[in-house]
């Protein structure tokens, strides 16, 4: 079996360059790599995908089995997708299979990934097409048909904050379209100047969350109880931390440990990247108002290769090499302001759900229970208002 799913010998950048639809993106020019948040430059559009069916593979994922670690602990998932592209689906199906794999997934929390959109109306509008679909999966759970564990128990879409104060609208109609379940908004801001990186389908520019329209926008989140999630690359920690230092009444939430880079002009400069990331992460956790999600890892901007083997990583593997990371991003922002994350599917490139979690697991051994509590469910259940 191993040899039917190993890998040919490919270079990352070919790689990465088929696979967008997997991590949420539009089909890539030869010279772009992919980031979970890839799409359509226009805010109103629909993203569209191009998937690598080799990558990642079931069966590949499936070479790499182990016994849960601590089946009992509870974890709120508080980083997951829902999409349907041609070739890629993970939908409720797909899902549950993740959720029921063995861990005790009580709850979880949908990011906008640029899925459902409306195809009609003003283009402003169309992301709450988005929370429409997403809100109708989180129904379907709730009814208890298909399990115990209360899946997208809140929702978190997008609104342009480049409309500023005209954004509002479009906030009011995400919180009405949610039902109850919508928590706040992400409008990705991951930006660098190599063109080894895609930009995001925001289409930010260069310092984004420094422009005074799009903070006029930002500005409108607090009063409406809304959370901002920060999606962005290592190099721009310094200016989430002057969005934060200006708005601290608004809870920002800084996803997957800041976006470190391995890729392009960060491949061999993992030590001076590292430095630079670090001292970002302190920066950032300076403000009280944000909070870090530990994860997001396992996708292919960043440091790690694991998606190229011929067999999967263990979780003692993963473990090891996010350790670093996941370690600084703890002692940065303490156990209260820190949730682990799946970030399924794209870190499905380098690991199955059941593998990640018993990776994370491991991090946490060492940490008292109330410790453990904190980072697998309660500060996704205080952040997101939970149960």
């Amino acid at each position: 079996m191993e040899e039917q799913v190993r890998r040919q010998s490919v270079s990352r950048r070919t790689l990465l360059s088929g696979t967008a639809g997997l991590l949420g993106g539009t089909a890539l020019s030869p010279g772009a790599v992919l980031a979970q948040n890839t799409g359509p430059a226009s805010t109103g559009a629909a993203p569209t995908s191009s998937y690598n069916p080799h990558y990642p593979d079931p069966a590949w994922l499936a070479l790499r089995q182990e016994e849960i670690i601590e089946p009992e602990l509870e974890i709120v998932d508080p980083h997951h997708h829902l999409w349907d592209r041609p070739g890629n689906r993970f939908l409720l199906d797909q899902l549950l299979a993740d959720v029921d794999s063995g861990h005790k997934i009580t709850e979880t929390v949908f990011v906008e990934c640029g899925s459902m959109y409306r195809a009609d109306g003003p283009a402003e509008m169309k992301p709450v097409g988005e929370t429409e679909f997403v809100n109708g999966t989180a129904a379907m759970s709730a009814s208890g048909q298909y399990g115990t564990t209360r899946l997208c128990r809140a929702i978190v879409g997008h609104a342009d904050l480049r409309l500023g104060d005209g954004v509002t609208r479009v906030l009011e109609a995400q919180i009405a379209a949610g039902d109850g379940r919508f928590r706040g908004i992400r409008h990705s801001v991951a930006w660098d100047a190599s063109d080894a990186f895609p930009r995001a389908r925001t289409n930010p520019v260069r310092g984004q969350m420094l422009d005074p329209t799009w903070r006029a926008g930002f500005a409108r989140l607090a009063s409406l109880g809304l959370t901002f999630e920060a999606w962005l690359y290592h190099p721009q920690l310094t200016d989430l931390a002057d969005l934060a230092r200006a708005y601290p009444q608004t809870t920002i939430v800084l996803n997957h440990v800041g976006g470190p880079l391995g890729i392009g002009p960060y491949e061999h400069k993992k030590a001076e990247t590292f430095a630079q990331w670090n001292a970002g992460i302190l920066e950032v956790a300076k403000s009280p108002n944000v909070v870090v999600k530990l994860g997001g890892l396992g996708m292919p901007i960043g440091m790690f290769d694991f998606y190229t083997r011929p067999k999967p990583p263990s979780s003692e593997e993963l473990a090891t090499a996010y350790k670093p990371y996941i370690e600084t991003g703890i002692a940065a922002f303490g156990v209260n302001r820190a949730m682990f994350e799946s970030n399924f599917p794209p870190d499905g490139a380098s690991s199955s759900y059941q593998i990640l979690w018993n990776a994370l697991k491991r991090l946490a051994d060492g940490y008292s229970p109330s410790e453990k509590e904190a980072l697998f469910s309660g500060t996704a259940k205080r952040v997101y208002r939970l149960s």
